[in-house]
């Protein structure tokens, strides 16, 4: 159990809390294992982790309410709960959102493959998603993993990605070696953003529910209950492959995400990624998702820049 004080700024607390306390009480009665205390201008939260980043939302919606109108009554309570929970809807209602983003934003499956993606994430363990940029084989792999650390299925999400530059030599770069490994993990924070709003996201990270770093540290880990995504899977080695499959713990979940066509590798370097398809597939609880250049979903050009390079002798390996 942890703890976590909102201090509340420019608000009438009788206002606020309700007569007799009835707008904390709903709040309570919505998350039973958690505490909600109020003491002056500070409201106390103590529970969960994940509890306390909802509770939190929904009182910082609520404090934003009163600034706006002056008032909070019980509805108001029940309506930033409802708002909250919309993540959490069970899939028979969702209507196949997987969840809301952080403009309110439905965010879905868009394409059969990539239906065809989250149902393979659901029945196994371990699903290859390979296809060329743009067809969202990440951001469906990233949005599948939010929904399962929301709806508490696993503990934590592991995201990570072989440090290999694009065909650049960056040189030395500047920093901690956080600010030297941030660049290469940018498009993983960016789909994270687009899913999760800024301070729950620093919260998950500050408690470890949410864990991005280099492949080389997933080396001598087991990783138990956990989501986890390795991002340009096309990068790895063989050993770094190998080393990646081995690590997966009891009750988790992993997703590879490859395109075969961008390997950045030396030339003299086989991809690991290409090699596991060849040693797993077949498998049973181990599925191949493929998507094409017709599931992209950037803009319109980026799918004929696709088939064009497809054409070209230039680019195969």
């Amino acid at each position: 159990m942890i703890e976590k004080t909102i201090t509340l700024e420019n608000v009438s607390l009788l206002d606020f809390l309700g007569v007799e306390n009835r707008n904390m009480n709903e709040l309570t009665l919505a998350f039973p294992k958690s505490k909600i205390i109020s003491r002056g201008n500070e409201i106390v939260l103590k529970g969960d982790p994940i509890d306390l980043v909802q509770i939190a939302d929904i009182v910082n919606s609520l404090v934003d309410h009163f600034h706006q109108f002056g008032k909070i009554n019980e509805e108001n309570v029940r309506g930033y709960i409802a708002q909250e929970r919309q993540d959490f809807m069970p899939d028979e209602f969702a209507d196949d959102v997987l969840l809301y983003g952080t403009r309110g934003n439905p965010i879905k499956a868009k394409t059969p493959n990539q239906q065809k993606l989250v149902l393979a994430i659901k029945q196994n363990d371990l699903v290859f998603a390979l296809g060329p940029a743009g067809t969202g084989k990440t951001f469906v792999s990233v949005a599948m993993a939010v929904k399962a650390l929301k709806a508490k299925q696993v503990r934590k999400i592991i995201i990570t990605r072989p440090a290999v530059e694009a065909g650049e030599n960056l040189g030395f770069l500047p920093g901690d070696l956080k600010e030297k490994i941030d660049p290469y993990l940018r498009p993983i924070y960016d789909a994270l953003n687009d899913m999760i709003p800024s301070e729950k996201l620093k919260f998950y990270m500050e408690r470890e529910l949410i864990e991005i770093a280099p492949l080389a540290y997933m080396r001598g880990r087991t990783l138990n209950n956990a989501f986890i995504l390795l991002d340009e899977a096309q990068n790895t080695t063989p050993m770094q492959m190998k080393m990646f499959l081995t690590r997966m713990g009891p009750e988790s979940k992993m997703i590879v995400t490859g395109d075969a066509s961008q390997i950045d590798l030396p030339g003299n370097q086989k991809s690991g990624l290409k090699e596991a398809i060849r040693i797993v597939n077949g498998v049973k609880g181990i599925e191949m998702v493929e998507l094409t250049e017709k599931d992209v979903i950037r803009h319109k050009l980026v799918r004929d820049i696709i088939e064009a390079y497809g054409k070209s002798d230039t680019t195969k390996i």
